[in-house]
């Protein structure tokens, strides 16, 4: 074994997040790390990568046991990592990440040639033709995501950790790194450790795998070949998972439409885009990563110019121009994509987060008392099963899952009546993800309007009424989703490609879709 973890043990205020866990490496393989939120994933990686240190256990590389102080002891011991979130610096060119923290000098002086040359070999080990002097501010999300593996390779990393290193990526990017990632490990000798929730994904690449469940190891360096998709996900939750069944909703087409968008463009590039949303309905608006999804939600929220076109809500024209204005005026809530930067403040409690939205309601005198937060914020917090020591833990210790449902908690509190939701399951365990449907359904069926940003293709098919197909800043068509998988994924994928075939989607110029009026 080129890596052995072995009794690691790391305990937080009110919870052991690693309790004995055990994990063990051999080089030349693609390791899968798997579990849901909050059994201990990203713990284990913070312990290998110098994050954290271990209040028991130990980590053996190469036969050496390491005592990482830092992530640079991690670094110059050969670990490498590629976080879900990027680390790059946008203004620094490809050459100046790549060897951040190794400048070749000469004389003192920083030595380009020597950094350019630097990054090349590392590019090259990815066949990745990238000029070095370009900025990372041009790169696509990608291009963005193989240059931080460059970063690890440069530090001629032995073990290299990728954290859902595909969840900004097509399927076409996808494939690429894989192609990569079983070069580095067939022809490096690395081992390579998966961490992912794409079942897909880990059974197509990776050799051996590893459960975490609530901090304990429940499958160690086990042939990923000895499972199915189904045994894995019932190590992960500690039972037999069944799919997600939801009831079925009636929507009424003459029902005037809680949000509608007529022939909408913004400074952004969208062009004459047309959506109607219900009361009580679900519309799923899907494309490839830069169709122009998020770009638009954020227009509707006034982070972004419209230039064309009318914006209706309620069947009264409306012109928002703050996310707060959206809110109290309209009753329009977003879910964002980015739930650490935009959705959850992490330096501060559970109760600061969710509270946030109602202190006009729940103020007395000009004051909001942290008493007043906590008996609001108390029925969301047990609503949506936010696992948390208290409530006054802070959101940036919460899995990724929990900090999910805090940043939906925030605008049920507000009491919206439309929901964007961009991207809600990217990152969540398969238990949480099925939570996540169940609720956002249960709010469609109390007669919340939801636009539902998605590119997972099977989320969209299981929750949408209608799915709105977006590619290059336009909406394509629709299609009335009769939630046959098969059918509706071939429909959608050839109208990204080709546009609308009338024939396909069941709507046209004289043909109204399932809402009863013309498709977009």
């Amino acid at each position: 074994m080129i890596l052995t973890a072995e009794g690691l043990v790391k305990t937080f205020p009110g919870v052991r997040a690693l309790d004995g866990a055990t994990l063990r490496l051999a080089a030349g393989s693609v390791h899968a790390l798997l579990g849901e939120n909050g059994a201990g994933k990203s713990t284990m990686v913070k312990l290998l990568t110098g994050v954290y240190r271990p209040d028991g256990g130990r980590i053996v590389l190469d036969g050496k046991e390491l005592h990482l102080t830092g992530p640079l002891d991690a670094q110059r011991a050969g670990i490498g990592v590629v976080h879900q979130e990027r680390n790059l610096i946008p203004a620094f060119s490809i050459a100046e990440n790549i060897v951040l923290h190794h400048l070749p000098r000469r004389l003192g002086v920083v030595d380009r040639n020597r950094m350019r040359a630097e990054a090349r070999r590392c590019l090259d080990l990815l066949d990745l033709d990238l000029d070095p002097d370009t900025p990372v501010a041009d790169l696509s999300v990608a291009h963005g995501q193989l240059v931080e593996i460059a970063k690890a390779l440069s530090l001629d990393s032995k073990v290299l950790l990728l954290d859902e290193p595909t969840a900004s990526l097509t399927g076409d990017e996808a494939d690429r790194l894989y192609a990569i990632v079983r070069k580095l490990t067939t022809d490096g000798g690395r081992a390579v450790v998966l961490v992912s929730h794409k079942l897909e994904e880990v059974f197509a690449i990776a050799d051996t795998v590893t459960v975490l469940r609530d901090g304990h190891s429940v499958a160690e360096a086990e042939p990923l070949e000895s499972y199915s998709q189904g045994q894995v996900v019932d190590l992960m939750v500690g039972r037999a998972y069944a799919s997600v069944t939801l009831a079925a909703r009636e929507v009424d087409p003459q029902t005037r439409p809680a949000l509608r968008l007529d022939r909408v463009s913004t400074a952004g590039g969208h062009r004459d885009v047309s959506l109607t949303v219900r009361p009580g309905e679900i519309l799923g608006l899907y494309g490839l990563v830069g169709a122009g999804r998020s770009e638009l939600a954020k227009a509707l929220l006034g982070l972004d110019r419209i230039t064309g076109g009318t914006v209706e809500v309620q069947g009264q024209p409306v012109r928002i121009r703050t996310v707060g204005e959206a809110l109290r005026r309209y009753k329009i809530g977003y879910v964002t994509e980015n739930r650490k930067e935009e959705g959850v403040f992490l330096d501060q409690p559970i109760t600061r987060n969710i509270g946030v939205t109602i202190w006009r309601r729940i103020a007395r005198a000009g004051l909001v008392t942290e008493r007043a937060e906590r008996t609001v914020v108390a029925d969301y917090t047990e609503r949506l099963g936010i696992r948390a020591a208290s409530p006054r833990q802070l959101a940036g210790q919460l899995s990724g899952g929990n900090q999910q449902k805090v940043s939906l908690a925030k605008w049920l509190a507000a009491q919206c009546e439309i929901l964007i939701v961009d991207e809600p399951t990217v990152g969540i365990d398969v238990r949480t993800k099925a939570a996540f449907h169940e609720l956002i359904a249960e709010l469609a069926g109390a007669g919340m309007a939801l636009l539902l940003i998605s590119s997972d293709l099977p989320e969209i098919v299981t929750l949408a009424d209608r799915v709105a197909v977006m590619n290059d800043f336009t909406v394509r068509g629709e299609l009335a989703n009769d939630h046959d998988y098969g059918r509706m994924s071939q429909a959608i994928i050839r109208m990204i490609h080709a546009g609308p075939d009338p024939e396909q989607t069941g709507a046209g110029p004289d043909r109204p879709d399932a809402a009863g009026e013309p498709a977009a």
